[in-house]
């Protein structure tokens, strides 16, 4: 396993838990989760077409006519599935606090994530969900619950 992208996992987390009060609080500013999500897209818009600016992409890394047009018609959701999580975070975490709020996001994610991994799909290769594999999720929503109630 490398340790460097243990870390980095494990820092987008807390950066991710930051960013939900940031949305949050942005919602409350604003007075609607549709609007704060959309401000927070745009200005991670406007952060990659710095990035882009800073450090453009090398030749031949832009994509073709011919390479946008092929592929399944689900990978050109990722932006809209973060819209959702976007403003439902901005909308639901201020009820549910961030460690709950948060902790109902991973859970869901892992639950997902056994999904799309025993069937293999959106490109992900097969691992078959066994028991421990079950434990482990069920340890993680057992957590989650203690988290929200107590």
């Amino acid at each position: 396993m490398n340790s460097f992208a243990v870390l980095a996992a494990l820092v987008c987390g807390g950066l991710l838990a930051v960013q939900v009060g940031v949305n949050s609080a942005l919602r409350v500013r604003l007075g609607h989760p549709i609007v704060a999500a959309l401000i927070s897209f745009l200005i991670g818009t406007i952060g990659l077409l710095l990035y882009l600016l800073v450090r453009p992409p090398g030749p031949g890394t832009w994509p073709s006519r011919e390479m946008v047009r092929q592929g399944p018609w689900w990978i050109w959701t990722g932006g809209l599935l973060g819209a959702v999580y976007v403003a439902s975070a901005a909308a639901l975490a201020p009820r549910l606090g961030a460690a709950g709020w948060l902790g109902l996001i991973v859970a869901g994610q892992v639950i997902a994530s056994m999904v799309l991994d025993h069937f293999g799909l959106v490109g992900f290769a097969v691992h078959p969900v066994n028991p421990w594999r079950l434990a482990g999720a069920a340890l993680l929503v057992l957590g989650v619950t203690f988290v929200l109630r107590y």
